[in-house]
Order: C-alpha cells, then structure tokens, then sequence
C-alpha cells in the first residue's frame, strides 16, 4: 500500500494479466506508442478478469465515478456487510464477508476518488486446479469513466472497462461550405461540436456594364478571406503545444472550398500528415458533420489497420532487399535485442510465450527460458542438459508483460500488431510472430556458429578433442 504508484494488486486472477503501470494520462498522451501500449496492457487485464470464475457470489466489482465520495461507498459497503451477515450458506457467508473486508482496505487507501474515477476487483476465484486463490485489486482507468457499479456475482464485471477500450482515438472534422463552418471531434461513439461559423458570401451575379470586374474582385477578395479565417480556426481548434491533438482530420463540404483551404498555403503544414480523407457532403452544419462520419466511418476505422500493414510493410521491405537488418523467431529477437541493435520491435498482441527463470541449485547458476504451453509439457526443458539435475523456477510470466515493462532498457521501441490484416497474418504464421527492424546489419548465423564453438570448447577436457 506504501507504493507510490495508483495500482495496487494482490494475486492476479492469471499470471500473465499483471496490471502493472496500467494507468495513464490518457490516449491523448505526448507518446501514442506508450498509449498503445498501455491499451494491450488493459486489454490483457479485461481479458484475465473475464476469465475468472468463483463460487457463489463471492466476487465484488466496484466502480466508482470521478465526482463519488469515498464516505458515502464506505458506508454503502458497511450496510452490504450487514447484509451479507445473514447468508444461510456459510461457505458462501465467509467468502462475501472476505471480498467485502477486502474492498473496504482498498477503499481505505484513498483519501478521495482519483481524477479518473476508481475501479477494484475483489474475491475468490477458482485455478484451473480447482484450487481458490484471492484476487484483490484497485486502480485508477486511463480515461474518465462516467459508470457507478456495486455487483456481487461469480464473475467480475468489466463491461466498464471495454467500453472505454472502444473509444481510443479522437477524429476532427472540419465541415466547410459557402454558408459556414463547423469543427468538430468523433471520440468513439461521443461527438462534440468544438466552434460554428456563419458567412454571408456575395453570389456570383452582380451588376452588368462596368461594373461586373469590380464586383467579381470583391467577391473573390472575400472568399480569400474566408478561405484565410477558416484555416487560422483549424490551426486554433486542432494544434496543441505545436502539435496536432486529434489521430486525424476529415475535410467535408458541399461545394469547393475544402478543397481550396487545402491547396492554399494558409493551411498549417503540420495538420497535411493527418488528413484521413476529403469527403462531399449534402449539407452543411450538423447534419453535414453526422453525414461526414458516416461516410468516413470505413476510414476512421482502419487508421490502425493501415499504420499496421505499413509498419509490416517496410519489415518485409529489408527482408526482400537481404539487408541483414532483420531478426525474426524468439531466439534471435531477443539475442539481438540485447545487444541494443534492435530499433523497432515487432510482436503480435496474442503471442503465447512464457518466460521462466530458473536456477540450478548445485551451481547457482541461472537460466532464462522462453516456452511455449506444448514446450513447457516437456520435462526436458527443466533439467540441465549436462548432468540432468532438475531445475528450481524463481519467476514464470508472459514473455509479452516482461517486454511491454522493459522495452526502454533495450532502446527501442515497441509496436504491437494482430493478424487481421494480410501482412499480419503472414508475419504471424511465417515469422512466428515476434520480429525487429535492426539499427544495423547482424549475421545470426555466426553468432550461432559462435556458440557453437563455445558450447564444444566448455564441453571438452584436456584429454579429449584432438585428432
């Protein structure tokens, strides 16, 4: 409870969803690697609280909302233990009264409810042994949750946290046309209208005679100027600290003038790279900003899909060029990765690999190993190879939650893909699912050769080898 981070957890419903680090500032943080990230850390989290199961209803979930006042959930769950007194069952008694003993410790960490709101898990699940194991945990989400939830059930309910997955990214639209315009952000399923402009243009038809050039020339010079005020709102609306602050622009309208505060050189050159799509719309105002997302729903939504296949993209790139700044395979990755020559680590979110260390207790010595669920049903791997002396496991974890905290030792940085995507599949079927992009070109195969010789030098006495 001493530690000054806003987690705190005590045995995990599964060994691999370590919810460490697990808060953030929010998506919109100055690094979007370390927010991605952060959202497979979460996901991982859902997933293993999802999982779980207990008897009876011994299984506490409670979300507190950013404006709750601790007082009144202390008293909420003093009044539950009144309550929970008068279970028949008494197996059932004692496990609720524990779960809610052990909520009211969580509770008591905090003087009040974080910026974010507050959400703990607390109960008894059962192991894939059918042995039950306590799971106690709080932390604060990594974006404003706007939930109030109190559930005893068998399982714990994170529909809260899923829905908070969901809406990761934040769109701007610029909605323009000869009447107006609007800006506005798509946030999942929340929009908001950031500004509205009105603009009374003169039309095309003027006077005749003399005086049509003139009034041409006014109405272009105003136009310009519409055109001038339009792209300082945007800049104003969609860069922050000098910086865009959404993951991408739409342009939408009915007539040219999207497509003329695009061309003009008024427009800020740092929002060009973000600029989804252009797209011509019926209407202006709202009803042009509902019809904009609707058309650009397809888009916004492979904006991950298509920075993935790009990512893989360039990695099959150097492979096909033989460049020799490449790794692929666990073995490799990981030897490369500790010589700091990887640059850009590649892994699939669900790869299936544990890493073990272990000891050998006549030696002392250590031994770090990398299995997967088939290999660690192989005794072989827990003896030493010289003089089959079985080895003692100090620490099993997911290879991915070991990478995901230690990525920065290695001065790199670490992008996380599925196998939606063609590229992703190929990559997770033919690589096997984890891969770099080097700073430099390393030959594995004398590395290997290298060991090799190692391993027959230390092998060999002094009687021995020669020929």
């Amino acid at each position: 409870a001493s530690r000054p981070r806003p987690i705190h957890n005590s045995e995990p419903a599964c060994p691999s969803v370590t919810p460490s680090s697990v808060a953030t500032s929010g998506i919109m943080s100055e690094d979007s690697n370390e927010a991605d990230i952060e959202m497979w850390k979460i996901r991982k989290l859902v997933k293993g609280l999802q999982e779980a199961r207990g008897n009876g209803t011994s299984m506490i979930s409670l979300v507190v909302p950013p404006k709750g006042q601790i007082p009144l959930i202390s008293k909420m769950l003093a009044d539950e233990f009144g309550t929970a007194s008068n279970i028949k069952s008494r197996v059932n008694r004692q496990s609720v009264l524990g779960a809610i003993t052990s909520a009211q410790q969580r509770l008591k960490l905090y003087n009040r409810v974080p910026q974010n709101g507050l959400i703990i898990y607390c109960g008894t699940v059962l192991t894939d042994e059918g042995k039950e194991k306590k799971v106690n945990m709080d932390f604060e989400p990594f974006k404003p949750i706007n939930t109030s939830l109190y559930l005893c059930d068998n399982k714990f309910h994170t529909e809260a946290l899923s829905e908070l997955l969901q809406a990761d990214n934040t769109y701007g639209f610029v909605i323009m046309d000869g009447h107006g315009c609007l800006f506005g952000t798509l946030a999942g399923n929340h929009r908001e209208i950031l500004h509205k402009v009105s603009v009374d243009l003169p039309k095309k038809h003027g006077r005749g005679g003399q005086s049509a050039l003139r009034f041409a020339r006014l109405r272009l010079e105003k136009r310009q100027n519409y055109v001038r005020k339009i792209a300082e709102l945007t800049t104003q609306h969609f860069i922050t600290h000098d910086r865009p602050n959404v993951n991408g622009l739409v342009m939408a309208g009915s007539a040219d003038f999207k497509n003329q505060l695009l061309q003009s050189d008024l427009f800020d050159i740092r929002l060009q790279p973000i600029i989804l799509m252009v797209v011509d719309v019926s209407y202006g105002g709202e009803n042009g900003f509902n019809q904009a997302i609707e058309l650009s729903a397809d888009c916004l939504g492979n904006v991950k899909f298509v920075k993935e296949k790009k990512l893989i993209g360039s990695y099959f790139d150097e492979i096909a060029q033989d460049s020799g700044k490449y790794c692929f395979g666990v073995k490799d990755t990981l030897m490369c990765l500790e010589m700091g020559a990887v640059q850009t680590l590649i892994v699939w979110e669900n790869l299936e690999v544990n890493r073990h260390v272990l000891i050998n207790n006549q030696t002392q010595e250590e031994h770090i190993l990398h299995l997967t669920e088939e290999q660690e049903k192989d005794p072989k791997h827990f003896h030493d190879k010289e003089t089959g002396v079985e080895l003692e496991s100090t620490e099993k974890g997911s290879m991915l939650e070991w990478l995901a905290n230690e990525y920065k030792k290695f001065g790199c940085t670490l992008e996380f893909v599925t196998d939606r995507s063609e590229e992703g599949s190929q990559f997770v079927r033919g690589f096997g699912g984890i891969g770099g992009q080097l700073r430099y070109p390393v030959n594995m195969a004398e590395f290997e050769c290298a060991s090799d010789i190692e391993s027959c030098a230390s092998g060999s006495s002094d009687d021995e080898g020669y020929i």
